[in-house]
This record gives C-alpha cells, structure tokens and sequence, in this order.
C-alpha cells in the first residue's frame, strides 16, 4: 500500500506545490496554557500529542505514541521541581473503528514518595531540604529524597467501563515501575552524558496483557520539542508570515523542558485486524471533589478526594484548542470527548482564524468556500482520495477530532523524513500520524488557509469539496520562521532528546 501511495498523485501534486511555490519552513505545534482553566493546573495540561509508525532499525512493526505534559519547565526550577500529579490520571486513547470512541486506554498512574533523608545535626536527625542528598546515578537511588513511580493500565473498552488490566516489566514482572528524577544538573549527575546514561535506564521492556509481543514504557522529563516563535504568534502574529524568515526567528521554548509519557506497542495490537487506520487523543482527569489538606508529613496537599473522574484535559490533532475553538468553549473542548465533537463543529466549518489572517495580512484573503469540507476531512475525518485511495480516514468514519495514522504506510527512516510529512511526499508523516520533526505549524496554518482547495484542482483530486477558485490564498508560503527536523531527535526509543540540565558544571 505504501509504494502505491507514494506513486499517487496527492504526493505528487503537494509535493511539486512545495518545490516549486511554497518554501515550507519548520516549526512544531502545542498545546502550552490553551484553555484558561488549564492555566490553574499545568501539571495536568496536555502540551503536544504524537503517534507514528516506529523508525527506529527492526522496531518497524510498532507504533509510537507520546503524550507530553506540564509546561514552560525551567530547568532551575527546584527544589521540588516538575513532578506529574499523584492525584491524576493521564491516559492515551485508541479508537480503532472509526466510532469516535475509545477501544483501548492505557492509564497512567503516579505515587511520589517522600524518603526523609535526614542528617544527623548536634546529635539530632534533621531532614535535608533538598531532592537529593549526593549524586545520583541509579534508578531510586538511595540519594534520591523523593522515590517517584508509576503504573500502567490496559483497559478494552469503554475507559471506565471496560476491563481493565496492567502492564508488567518484563525483567522483574513488577507492575510498578521509576520515573527518573528531573535534570537537575550536572553535579547530581555528572557532566555530559551523565543525566541521559541515568534516565535511560528508566526505559522498560513490558508485558501487555492480550498482546503476543512486548511493548515499551518511559515516562520523564525532556526537552521541550516544540519549536515556534511563541510570543510573536500571539501578539497578533507579530512577524512577516508570508515573507522569507527561514530561521529567522527566535524559537521561544528553546530553553524549557516537559515530561513525556512515552509507549511503542505492537501493530497487531492496537488495530483491529480489518482497518489499518487508527484514531489517538491524550486525556487527564482529576477526582470531581478535592479538598486541600496538608498531609501529616507536609508532602504536598489535596490527599481528601472522591468523585468521578473528571477530564480537564484532551489533546488530538496540533493546534485544534488554541486556533480553532472559540475562546468561550475551550474549557468546555477540554472536558468533552470526540464522540461529542459534533457541538464544535462550526468552529471548523466556519472558523474565525482565516478571517483574522486576512485582517492583519490583506494580501493573504481568507477562504470563501462554506461550509469549509477541506477542514472537516483535515481535521474530523481523515482524508480519502476521489478514486478510494486511502491516506489516513477509517473505512466506517465517525466525524471527531484526533489524531490518525494508517499503520499500513511504512516508516520513513530519520535520515529521509521530510519535515513537512506528506507535503514533502513523506506520507509516513504529518498528518498521517504526527512525528517529532513534522511542520505542523505551517502546515496546518496553510491548510486553514485552503491549501487543500488549490491542492485538490478542479477536478477535486482529494475529495474535500473545494476547488482552487475557493481559496485564492491556498498557495501563500505562510512560515513562522523557526526551523527543526528529524536530526534534533533520538532516532531510538523515546525519539524526544534529555532535557536541559539546571546548572551546568
């Protein structure tokens, strides 16, 4: 399938567009603070979602998934530094039919335990301030002050109705398994590769219950992989986006770390066995009722809780909450779930960021095609070619936003990725799927733009109901002028790169 796809001319035809008239730059999406409840909880705001076939050598019969958390890290931040919330629950969804409903959750779960390293002070054990009492090289090491650890789930089904099962380490059969602490510096953990040689230890061959093969599980803090002049974008676009600023911008997320959840599980068990096409979104929840009550040992608060779980966070495509949905409903766009996407749908059919573009780039005119059908196959379907050619929509599609990936399209190797995905005629990328190193940026902001509609010809080629006379920007070379691909990541598992150290030595 894959070979026949590369031949097709969707691949053709954004290919020639991206060579001969756009000048796609690179940049990467997220979703940092994008609703206004979230900004209360960073610990449980979802910032970036990926999914992709495995291009790590033999690891080709895999997909990847990460979830990244907790935002705007600075690496100094101690001395308690970016722990994930132990009252939480933060889960990676599959819909493998097409229904817009889960089939498969992984949950995670976190407990952080306090270890009252002490020192003895004119004979009297007086506990340390710090996280850490000495340098630490192992996995819960003894000089370790906090001891975080996690679980992980399987349940198929409904997330809360269904069977529910864990995940086991394969070296100890232990369902229990260490986060490494955070990068503090490189006097805790030496210089260089010290920190990386550390985490990498934390990373866990796994057991899935239901499954032939192994999967894998890492959760810790890394560089942020979101590339995007920040502060600019949302200062009314405050730069030249139709100009030539290839690298001529400021990445403002250079020096923050997050933490990734991270899982490579086995094709065979994460499809269904009749459609290769896959739908993913991230999810945290938090318990309907808290109480703030110091614990006896002052180690955090909030230990009174009950209720349901309650969503407060949800993360698919890039870009969706921050650029698409109103700013009155992205709280409510945190709480729903995709079978419920029906209620947003205006926000795609008839969206508001073409509109402010053209207000503040005149020469860049809005689309003029409504309701917008190239945004709902973009984002709510899929897309399928006219002549049934299949590039990343279920065969039995229910409309709702998430992420989506055709399993039977092979991986592109790091060294050959193009970071603008299929437009680069790399359908193993963006938007089938989503890697590290995919433009979503700029890819997404053109197709909003109606790139689609000028893509697709007269002939509507790509089956989304427009046409290039629909959208007489569809070929502006909008760019955010910040630069990144594949070679900026591990081309092993977990793909994203060690954070930045708190101080250097």
């Amino acid at each position: 399938m894959n070979t026949f796809l590369q031949k097709h001319r969707l691949a053709i035809a954004i290919g020639a567009m991206t060579a001969a008239s756009i000048g796609f730059n690179t940049s990467q999406a997220s979703s940092h603070r994008e609703a206004p409840a979230i900004t209360s909880m960073p610990k449980v705001d979802a910032t970036d979602f990926y999914m992709f076939r495995s291009y790590e050598q033999e690891r080709e019969g895999y997909v990847t998934f990460i979830a990244n958390y907790l935002p705007l890290q600075d690496a100094y931040g101690g001395p308690n530094y970016f722990r994930l919330d132990d009252n939480a629950l933060y889960e990676i969804h599959i819909d493998n039919n097409g229904d817009a409903q889960e089939d498969i959750t992984f949950g995670f779960r976190f407990e952080n335990t306090h270890k009252k390293i002490a020192l003895t002070i004119g004979g009297e054990q007086v506990e340390v301030p710090l996280s850490q009492a000495s340098p630490v090289a192992q996995v819960n090491d003894d000089n370790l002050n906090v001891r975080e650890t996690y679980t992980v789930d399987i349940t198929r089904g409904g997330r809360r109705s269904g069977q529910r099962q864990a995940l086991t380490n394969i070296a100890d059969n232990s369902s229990t398994f260490d986060k490494p602490a955070d990068n503090i510096g490189e006097k805790t953990f030496g210089p260089g590769q010290g920190y990386a040689q550390y985490a990498w230890k934390h990373n866990y061959e796994v057991n899935i219950p239901g499954c032939a093969a192994p999967g894998k599980v890492f959760v810790g803090q890394r560089k942020d992989p979101f590339m995007l002049p920040l502060g600019k974008i949302f200062d009314l676009i405050n730069l030249n986006p139709l100009g030539a600023e290839a690298g001529g911008n400021v990445d403002d997320l250079n020096d923050k770390n997050i933490t990734s959840l991270v899982m490579e599980m086995p094709i065979a068990c994460i499809t269904n066995g009749a459609d290769p096409v896959i739908g993913a979104w991230t999810t945290a929840s938090l318990p309907q009722g808290r109480i703030l009550n110091p614990k006896p040992d002052g180690f955090g608060t909030s230990d009174l809780q009950g209720g349901a779980w309650t969503q407060v966070s949800r993360l698919g495509m890039p870009l969706v909450n921050e650029v698409v949905i109103g700013l009155g409903d992205k709280d409510l766009f945190n709480s729903s779930k995709p079978q419920d996407d029906t209620q947003f749908a205006t926000y795609v059919t008839n969206p508001t960021l073409p509109a402010l573009v053209e207000l503040l780039f005149p020469s860049a005119p809005a689309p003029t095609n409504f309701p917008r059908t190239d945004l709902v196959a973009t984002f709510l379907t899929g897309i399928k070619l006219r002549d049934g050619t299949v590039l990343n929509q279920p065969v039995n599609v229910t409309p709702a936003e998430m992420l989506r990936l055709n399993t039977a399209v092979a991986p592109t190797p790091a060294s050959s990725q193009s970071n603008l995905g299929v437009a680069g005629n790399d359908l193993a990328g963006y938007p089938n799927g989503r890697r590290p190193g995919d433009d979503v940026v700029d890819i997404s902001l053109r197709v909003v733009m109606g790139a689609l509609c000028t893509l697709t010809g007269p002939s509507d080629a790509f089956n989304v109901g427009c046409g290039p006379n629909d959208a007489p920007a569809g070929a502006a070379a909008i760019t955010d002028g910040v630069k990144t691909d594949a070679s900026q990541f591990y081309e092993t598992f977990p793909y994203v790169v060690a954070p930045l150290p708190g101080a250097t030595n």
